[in-house]
């Protein structure tokens, strides 16, 4: 049986860029069969090398995010370097980057000189603030996004502090928007032929999904306070402890589902009120539905729990850690934490691709590579002779 061509086959990609947001647009564009090589500088890999536990003294996370990529190191400040590059943009569709605005201009591979060489080029650029504006030139991580759009004041339960996450949230769904942004100019350049810039803001993407808050506030001045798990529009919706200490989070956005829990819960009374006819107003008694929910599940264990909402087609799932998720039935079935054979640690499980396709779907062929692994390889197939890359190397620039 022929193997169906990926969808993203032929698509070659520059990855540039370092941390999280921009690495892992290229990864999510690598695992559909996009061409990815990641360029890391000769002295100062990737830090997301070093993030995180290590085995054997390779990072564990770099594993995941350096998948379906293609190791080369190119010191772009170096003439030597920049020649290079402009060689291999020549032969590529995208460019990732997250350099502070103006260094690729600094060194002569601004917009300009890289359309130039390739006018069907999309140059990616993933910033913390964007290319223009006040904050512009300065530094930025994910966590300034998370406190800037919002998110962390409306986190965290209403005494205590502002929360923030404790992974990579704003990058995460940065990195989703700016692979989205990639195909969305890619798919013009199929219409007109040439290329552009997309500039990504981190903190953008995650104003996007925390929804309406803008225009709540635009026209009602309403500003979401902090409520921990609960929801001002509706209930109940929390975790709640089970009997043998686990805990489960229960959701009730539809009518017809607070209705079948307050009937499984042996509190149907509580449907004729007349405030539990919406969802904002059920809200407003919080209280109440917490405590009918929450002292029935106090009552049982975790699995007789789950059993009695499933058979009641009520909404719950049990608070998993990862030592959960990596036996939880249905991602098993789903193969969304998968197995990966690494030359360097052997079998590895991470996250498999982000979603099925029927036809063409995604792959990891391998785990993140060594700093470097690629460089000869990589240049030779570019028509760099051995004596180039000599003094390539002798300028410092690989």
């Amino acid at each position: 049986m022929t193997t169906p061509t990926p969808p993203l086959g032929g698509l070659r990609v520059l990855d540039l860029a370092t941390l999280f947001a921009g690495p892992l647009a290229a990864t999510l564009l690598g695992d559909f069969g996009a061409e990815v090589v990641k360029i890391e500088h000769p002295r100062k890999p990737d830090p997301s090398r070093g993030h995180g536990p290590a085995k054997d003294g390779i990072g564990l996370w770099w594993k995941h995010l350096g998948r379906n990529k293609r190791t080369i190191t190119l010191d772009l400040s170096k003439p030597g370097g920049q020649a290079t590059l402009r060689r291999l943009v020549a032969e590529a569709d995208v460019v990732i980057e997250n350099f502070r605005p103006g260094t690729l201009e600094k060194w002569d591979l601004g917009w300009p000189e890289l359309s130039a060489v390739n006018p069907r080029l999309v140059l990616t650029r993933v910033t913390a603030f964007g290319q223009f504006g006040p904050y512009a030139h300065r530094p930025g991580f994910g966590t300034l996004a998370e406190a800037m759009s919002g998110f962390a004041a409306i986190t965290g339960e209403p005494d205590a502090p502002p929360t923030l996450p404790p992974f990579g949230l704003a990058d995460s769904i940065a990195g989703l928007a700016t692979a989205y942004a990639v195909m969305a100019a890619l798919a013009a350049r199929d219409r007109t032929g040439e290329g552009q810039v997309v500039d990504m803001a981190i903190i953008e993407p995650i104003l996007t999904v925390l929804g309406p808050h803008p225009l709540w506030y635009d026209q009602l001045g309403h500003v979401q306070p902090r409520t921990g798990n609960r929801s001002q529009n509706n209930a109940p919706r929390n975790t709640y402890r089970t009997a043998d200490g686990s805990w489960v989070a229960v959701s009730t956005s539809a009518q017809s589902i607070a209705e079948r829990v307050m009937r499984l819960v042996g509190r149907p009374e509580l449907i004729d009120e007349p405030w539990f006819a919406t969802g904002a107003d059920r809200a407003r008694h919080t209280d109440v539905l917490d405590e009918a929910v929450g002292s029935w599940i106090a009552e049982r264990p975790r699995e007789e729990v789950l059993a009695a909402f499933e058979k009641a087609e009520a909404a719950v799932a049990p608070i998993q850690d990862v030592r959960d998720v990596m036996t939880d039935p249905q991602y098993a079935a789903l193969d969304t934490v998968t197995t990966v054979d690494d030359p360097d640690l052997g079998p590895l499980r991470m996250q498999n691709v982000l979603f099925r396709l029927s036809a063409t779907p995604g792959s990891i062929r391998w785990a993140g590579r060594p700093h470097g692994a690629d460089t000869d390889e990589v240049l030779t197939e570019l028509g760099l002779t051995p004596e180039e890359l000599t003094a390539l190397r002798a300028e410092g620039a690989l």
